[in-house]
């Protein structure tokens, strides 16, 4: 069965028209794909400050006739979070969630460090993504999703709040062949890499892109339009990527 999933990432939600303008210009768009997603994953920093007012916005951005999943990142704060977006009681602890979507398991994963930029994933969640890959059938594929990417991009901004001790996470895949790609944001540039033997897969950001080292001008290009990724992945497992920009 071919799964077709759409990826967004940092939104940065803080109350101003025009992030509010570029969220909602993109979950236009994808309401208004004539073959409808499996899922939309979220990756991080849905909030700028982790306010509740921030995730009440998200949550009215974000509805949309597919599965809408999500995992935390360094701008969000996990108990207005889980209060306000998700619904639940507030809590301090990592959120992660498995979700099972046309037979692909998808694992959002938390990997923020309260009150830091770099990512880890603590023992808590080491240990949940490995219980939870034991647990699915032996021909479900998996994707292990999670806000700051575990490799160098080459520019100074993502690659001073990557994650941290990355080498565990690669340990823990080597055990789980099922687990076929990692996918995450935080860069605020489109980019492909690889981990653990796997593609990596940079989604691209909503709110502000990226200019690399070699592009002139400020970090942060307000003007180019919001981006997303569409994830297709083949009844073979194999992963394949196509990025847009919604103008």
């Amino acid at each position: 069965m071919t799964t077709l999933l759409a990826q967004i990432s940092d939104l940065h939600l803080d109350g101003t028209e025009r992030a509010t303008r570029r969220a909602t210009r993109v979950m236009d768009y994808l309401r208004a794909l004539p073959r409808p997603v499996d899922a939309l994953l979220v990756t991080g920093d849905i909030a700028d400050h982790g306010d509740e007012r921030e995730y009440e916005e998200a949550a009215r951005i974000l509805a949309a006739p597919f599965p809408v999943l999500t995992c935390p990142g360094n701008h969000d704060a996990r108990p207005a979070y889980r209060k306000a977006l998700l619904g639940e009681a507030p809590g301090d602890g990592p959120v992660n969630r498995c979700h099972h979507i046309a037979g692909t398991a998808v694992l959002m994963c938390d990997s923020t460090i309260p009150g830091r930029d770099e990512g880890r994933l603590d023992d808590e969640t080491l240990a949940w993504i490995d219980t939870t890959l034991n647990a699915l059938p032996q021909d479900t594929p998996a994707l292990i999703a999670f806000h700051q990417p575990p490799v160098a991009l080459h520019h100074p901004l993502p690659d001073s709040g990557m994650l941290e001790e990355p080498g565990r996470l690669a340990g823990l895949l080597a055990a789980h062949p099922r687990a076929v790609a990692v996918l995450t944001g935080h860069a605020h540039t489109a980019a492909a890499s690889t981990f653990a033997a796997r593609p990596l897969i940079v989604g691209p950001a909503v709110t502000w892109t990226l200019r690399l080292p070699w592009e002139a001008g400020q970090p942060a290009d307000l003007d180019q339009p919001p981006g997303l990724a569409f994830h297709v992945l083949d009844d073979d497992h194999r992963l394949t990527t196509h990025y847009r920009v919604v103008l």
